[in-house]
């Protein structure tokens, strides 16, 4: 699957491969919620955040608004579970019929982390997952 990105995208994820030395593998400029989502190498998040937090709140200083980073996964399950982080995902299950959806099983407590405010985290999640994995929707149960 390919994804595009937009001119601005690219010298936001080359900004961002500059300041933290991760390799980011999508970045997505999210107008709605003021914000950038990176995709970073799977096993590349503790680059990205930086000892204490210090390369991403860099760029966001940079940036002026908030970044969210996922890691990336090989499959549509793992790949749920990380854009859904920090909630604590039990089980993700993809089902093939019609529509391709993920099925998302969270701890009581941490729905609200999973959602985001407004949404946000859960709308990050379908973003991503759509883009690298063909996922319609993501859906907590």
């Amino acid at each position: 699957m390919t994804v595009r990105l937009s001119d601005d995208a690219r010298q936001l994820l080359t900004l961002f491969e500059e300041e933290t030395e991760a390799t980011v593998r999508d970045c997505v400029i999210d107008e709605e919620y003021d914000r950038v989502i990176f995709l970073v190498k799977a096993g590349e998040m503790g680059k990205a955040i930086g000892s204490g937090g210090e390369n991403v709140q860099a760029v966001e200083e940079e940036l002026d608004r908030e970044v969210k980073l996922v890691e990336d996964a090989d499959t549509a399950e793992d790949f749920v579970a990380n854009a859904l982080a920090p909630a604590a995902v039990y089980n993700v299950t993809i089902s093939e019929n019609d529509d391709r959806l993920a099925y998302v099983e969270v701890a009581e407590a941490d729905r609200g982390a999973a959602i985001g405010a407004d949404g946000k985290n859960i709308d990050a999640a379908r973003t991503l997952a759509a883009r690298h994995h063909d996922v319609d929707d993501v859906e907590l149960t």
